[in-house]
C-alpha cells in the first residue's frame, strides 16, 4: 500500500502542477494545451490532477489568480522603488519594458485568457476582470500621488501591453512613457489667466 500523501507533498504537486499548466498556457495559449499535455510537463497523474482541479476551466482560473499575485507583487516592488511620485507613474512603465523584454513575453496572460476564454467562460471572465480591476487601483494609487487622473496611464499601459504582445518589440512601454510623461506636465503646466 503506497504511503499517504503529505500535506506537503501534496503543495508540492500543485505547484509543479500550476507551474506547468502557466508555462503551457502562456507559451502555446490556454485552448491549444489539453490536460494531457498538462500531465506530461507535471509528470502527476491525471487522476491526481483532477482531484486538484476538476476542470481545465479551474485550472486556468487557479493559474490566472496565482499569476496576478506574483506579477502585481514584482510591479509593486519596482514601483516603489522610486519615492517620487511621478517618477512611481513612469516607473510602471521602466517595469513594463522590463518584462516585455524577457525571453518568451507573449503580451499579458489576461488578455490572452480573455480573447481565448471570455466569452465561453464566466469564471475566466471574472479573474481576468477582477486582475484588471486590481491592476488599475494599484496604478490609480500611484497617479493619486502624482495629481493625474489614473483612466489615461491605464489605457497606456494596457495600449502598451497589447502592442508589445503583437509585435514582440518593447518599444510601446518606452512610447507610452513618453506620452505618460506629457500627462505628468501637463498636471503642473501653469495655466493661462482667464479673460
Amino acid at each position: 500500500m503506497p504511503a499517504p500523501i503529505t500535506e506537503e507533498q501534496s503543495r508540492r504537486d500543485r505547484d509543479a502542477l500550476l507551474d506547468a499548466a502557466e508555462q503551457l498556457f502562456y507559451e502555446r495559449g490556454f485552448r491549444a494545451v489539453g490536460m494531457d499535455q498538462v500531465r506530461a510537463a507535471c509528470g502527476l497523474p491525471l487522476k491526481r490532477i483532477y482531484r486538484f482541479f476538476p476542470t481545465k476551466e479551474d485550472l486556468v482560473v487557479a493559474m490566472l489568480g496565482r499569476r496576478d499575485a506574483r506579477w502585481r507583487a514584482n510591479l509593486a516592488a519596482h514601483v516603489e522603488r522610486t519615492a517620487d511620485p511621478r517618477g512611481r507613474v513612469l516607473a510602471v512603465f521602466d517595469w513594463l519594458a522590463q518584462w516585455f523584454a524577457e525571453p518568451g513575453f507573449r503580451g499579458c496572460a489576461w488578455i490572452n485568457a480573455f480573447g481565448e476564454l471570455g466569452s465561453s467562460s464566466g469564471p475566466v471572465l471574472a479573474e481576468v476582470r477582477s486582475h484588471k480591476r486590481a491592476f488599475h487601483e494599484q496604478v490609480a494609487a500611484w497617479t493619486a500621488a502624482a495629481g493625474i487622473p489614473a483612466e489615461p496611464v491605464c489605457l497606456l499601459a494596457e495600449g502598451a501591453m497589447v502592442m508589445a504582445g503583437i509585435t514582440g518589440d518593447p518599444a510601446p512601454a518606452r512610447q507610452a512613457r513618453a506620452a505618460a510623461e506629457v500627462l505628468l506636465g501637463a498636471a503642473v503646466a501653469p495655466r493661462p489667466a482667464a479673460g
